[in-house]
Parts: C-alpha cells; sequence; structure tokens
C-alpha cells in the first residue's frame, strides 16, 4: 500500500507548470507514494476547506508547490508607510494562490510534515518566507531543464 502525501498547487496555466506538475507526481508514485490533490485525484461535495482538512487527515504530509499566477508589474507594498516600517518595491514579482498560504498553514496546525516548492519570483510572504516553518524551503525555476532539477542535490536531499 502506497503511502498517501496531499499533494498541493494552483491549477496550471502554462505547459510548464503541467509538466513540473506530472513530473513530480510520477517521481513521488515511483518511491511509493500516493500524490493526492483535491480537485485531481480526490472529490468532495463539502466547503473546499473542509475537503482540504479530510484529505489532509487521511495524509501522511503535505507538499505545496507554489507557482507563479498573478503578476505584479509595478507594485509597493506598504503605500505611504508612517510607522517604522518603510515601504518596499514590489515590482516584477509574482504572487501564487492563496491556498498555497492556507494549505501548508493547515497541515503544520495538524502535526503533518510540510515541504514547500516555491517558483523563482514568487513573493516569499507568510509562510513562503524561509525558515517559517523551520524547515529549508527548495525554490525552483521552470526555465531550466526539470531532469537537472530532479536530479539536483538540493532536490533529491
Amino acid at each position: 500500500m502506497k503511502t498517501s502525501v496531499f499533494l498541493s498547487y494552483p491549477k496550471p496555466f502554462t505547459k510548464q507548470q503541467k509538466q513540473f506538475v506530472e513530473l513530480l507526481t510520477q517521481y513521488l508514485e515511483k518511491r511509493g507514494f500516493e500524490p493526492r490533490t483535491l480537485g485531481v485525484t480526490d472529490y468532495d461535495m463539502d466547503a473546499p476547506l473542509k475537503a482540504i482538512r479530510r484529505l489532509m487527515l487521511e495524509s501522511n504530509g503535505l507538499l505545496a508547490i507554489a507557482f507563479r499566477r498573478s503578476y505584479i508589474k509595478v507594485g509597493i507594498s506598504k503605500p505611504k508607510s508612517d510607522i517604522s516600517e518603510k515601504e518596499n518595491d514590489i515590482s516584477d514579482t509574482w504572487l501564487t494562490s492563496p491556498y498555497c498560504q492556507i494549505e501548508p498553514a493547515m497541515a503544520f496546525q495538524l502535526g503533518l510534515p510540510v515541504l514547500i516548492l516555491r517558483e523563482t519570483g514568487v513573493l516569499a510572504d507568510g509562510i513562503l518566507e524561509k525558515g517559517v516553518l523551520g524547515t529549508y524551503m527548495p525554490e525552483f525555476s521552470l526555465n531550466n531543464s526539470f531532469d537537472v532539477y530532479f536530479q539536483s542535490s538540493e532536490f533529491l536531499h
């Protein structure tokens, strides 16, 4: 019997994102894992967060892929700040799906092991900041060869 793992990712909107998910899924399956994704391998008529919680309770960990989703061409974080923090230029930055924040936080609260893979350029904010979970957060680029990334020491360790 395979080990169930919750595989979380925003719906791919590029061929590269789709291929990355397919290759990661194959990698996990070859190693005895059963990647489960709500709306892909598992379906539920309940409210999304209830369905996510049910699936997590049936899983042994969570692997989230924080793909690029929304592009900020020109932007400022904390505009017109007049307290102690400065404005931050967040131009030429990507955001991911809010579920890439919600699902890892839910898994952490349930005591599940969590691994987040963040695509290069995605804003490192909230749970996507390095060190928030206390574990290493690999970053990947879809511009590089997937074979090279899946064989890299960063991915394998």
